[in-house]
């Protein structure tokens, strides 16, 4: 087993931080301090690493972060949480993203195999579970934001999809609403399939049939959201409400509601997820469920770069933060 700064400083019976300062030739540790210390290095063996202790040589004292697509529409709030918190701690940021597929991610392979950032931040991009594996196995810390409830090795923020999903439900019911259609996002990710089972079971609990009017998936772009629901309606399906699994799906929806004749939120409700700033702005405001993106940005980052100064191990115990339901004019309460 390779040897830690945590068995060093246990060894030698100083803190973490006192073993990091002698690893970086720090002048506050005293002279009979840093001897002992070396001592205890030379005696267990400890090789120091960036990963360990942070050292200012042979660390970059940067970060990577790679992301699906810029163009998603949370992206922003999420690097701006870790933007801000990688900022505070003296840190660079390198961004990445996956657009090409296999050559974006050859490219991105050849920046960790060229040790030019310390460690990885990671909104998993369709298709790279295999090279996020490879890498993370290989010893690259990382800690995977939004991990869409795949895996359970890596280091990761979450937030819950079930119980979102869940609170929406129970808005819909609480208001009247029996017949829900459900539009979601690709089936394949974890949290979609969290948001179906959330929902449904909600439903179940109200006695109601646990597809509600239908369930449709989609791909979280506003125009399969609309196409989706205006189907729906050229079908005559019978529904009085909407759940979309995104915010650009439910913007969608009230659009072929509209195109329809049908009024929102007096004939259907809609109910989006994620609360991005167009939901407070549409026509009528959407009601959702807020994923805290920036905090989920912040608190990753925070993770990692308190392993990376040696204050906190990475383990794959997942940090899950909370939704939270943003109830608005597309679906207003009881008594709205």
């Amino acid at each position: 087993m390779r040897v830690t700064i945590t068995d060093v400083a246990r060894a030698a019976a100083v803190s973490k931080t006192t073993v990091s300062r002698v690893l970086n030739g720090k002048s506050e540790v005293d002279v009979r301090t840093a001897e002992r210390v070396r001592a205890v290095i030379a005696e267990l063996g400890y090789v120091p690493s960036s990963r360990a202790v942070g050292l200012a040589r042979g660390s970059s004292r940067t970060l990577a972060i790679l992301l699906p697509s810029l163009t998603w529409p949370w992206i922003g709030e999420v690097v701006q949480g870790v933007a801000d918190t990688v900022e505070a701690a003296g840190y660079g940021l390198l961004l990445f993203t996956c657009h090409q597929g296999e050559a974006s991610m050859a490219r991105f392979t050849s920046q960790v195999s060229a040790r030019a950032f310390d460690g990885l931040l990671a909104i998993e991009p369709d298709d790279s579970l295999g090279s996020l594996a490879v890498l993370h196995r290989k010893g690259l810390p990382m800690v995977v934001i939004d991990d869409r409830g795949r895996r359970a090795d890596f280091p990761s923020v979450a937030t819950t999809n079930a119980a979102g999903a869940a609170a929406a439900a129970r808005h819909l019911t609480a208001t009247g609403r029996r017949r829900p259609l459900v539009v979601t996002g690709p089936l394949r990710f974890g949290c979609v399939r969290d948001r179906v089972t959330g929902f449904q079971s909600v439903l179940r609990e109200a006695g109601l049939p646990p597809a509600g009017a239908g369930i449709v998936e989609g791909d979280f772009t506003l125009r399969r959201g609309e196409e989706s629901v205006g189907r729906a309606v050229a079908e005559r399906l019978a529904f009085d409400s909407v759940f979309a699994h995104n915010d650009l799906s439910a913007t969608g929806a009230v659009r072929a509601l509209h195109a329809a004749g049908r009024r929102v939120p007096e004939d259907v409700a809609v109910v989006g997820f994620d609360d991005i700033p167009l939901a407070a702005y549409g026509e009528p405001a959407l009601t959702t469920v807020r994923q805290p993106m920036r905090a989920m940005g912040e608190r990753a980052a925070r993770r990692l770069l308190d392993h990376l100064g040696g204050i906190a191990p990475l383990d794959p115990t997942p940090t899950v933060l909370p939704t939270e339901l943003v109830v608005r004019a597309s679906a207003p309460g009881p008594a709205g």
